[in-house]
């Protein structure tokens, strides 16, 4: 009788630790965010903090010529600008306040979308809970518990903090002729040569023309000639302006 022994199962790992917050449009791409750490969320609330306690310096020493009036309108103005100043800057300005601006963070729905009213409106609310028992504390470990840095704020509000992605721009190359190479170049030979395309303002002629001569030899360029004529290889490979 043939014994039977049973295969021993693959083990399971877990995922590697990634800051990375995937997820998913409507049309099915996977969007990924990065969330913000406590670190810089901080700095910006405390930019954020100031800018609000120079507005209010400003306006009540205005408020104060008025008398009695001033103290009732300085009154409604701690009230405005304490609760309403985050929820108008992340609404009507893409989720940026100007602290988070600053710190290249903005404010998101858990899906990507931008954040609306009754959300800003509610993670904001929600501050009080998160300075609960003093100086942030509940906010700070729900941050540091939170795979996504979120505060007890936004998880009620079902919002995240993410670092703005910076809009991709076009390299600055040369100025030549757009060319093309005598033979079919392979992905890392094109890369090459937009490479030393896009890095001529940072390096020394001596340099620039080393690296050409360097090129040049594989590529069938003739070397006298070899920094523009990898100028215009490149130019022709980027493409029309």
């Amino acid at each position: 009788m043939l014994e039977t022994t049973a295969l021993p199962r693959k083990a399971t790992l877990s995922p590697p630790l990634d800051t990375r917050y995937q997820v998913e449009t409507p049309e099915g791409i996977d969007l990924p965010l990065r969330p913000a750490g406590l670190m810089v969320r901080a700095l910006a609330f405390s930019i954020d903090l100031a800018l609000r306690g120079l507005i209010l310096g400003l306006l009540f020493i205005v408020l104060a010529m008025l008398g009695k009036l001033g103290a009732g309108l300085g009154s409604l103005l701690i009230f405005g600008v304490s609760w309403w100043y985050m929820v108008l800057f992340e609404v009507l300005n893409q989720g940026r306040s100007p602290g988070k601006q600053w710190m290249g963070l903005q404010v998101v729905q858990d899906d990507g979308t931008p954040v609306g009213w009754s959300a800003s409106l509610l993670r904001n609310l929600l501050r009080f809970v998160d300075l609960l028992p003093f100086g942030y504390f509940l906010g700070a470990i729900s941050c540091l518990q939170h795979p996504g840095f979120k505060r007890l704020g936004d998880v009620a509000a079902g919002t995240l903090v993410i670092y703005r992605e910076q809009p991709l721009t076009r390299p600055q190359l040369p100025p030549a002729e757009p060319r093309r190479p005598a033979f079919a170049l392979s992905l890392s030979e094109q890369r090459a040569i937009l490479g030393f395309a896009e890095r001529q303002g940072e390096l020394s002629a001596a340099r620039v023309n080393e690296l050409a001569s360097i090129l040049a030899q594989p590529l069938q360029v003739p070397a006298p000639h070899a920094v523009a004529e990898l100028n215009g290889i490149a130019r022709g490979l980027l493409g029309p302006a």
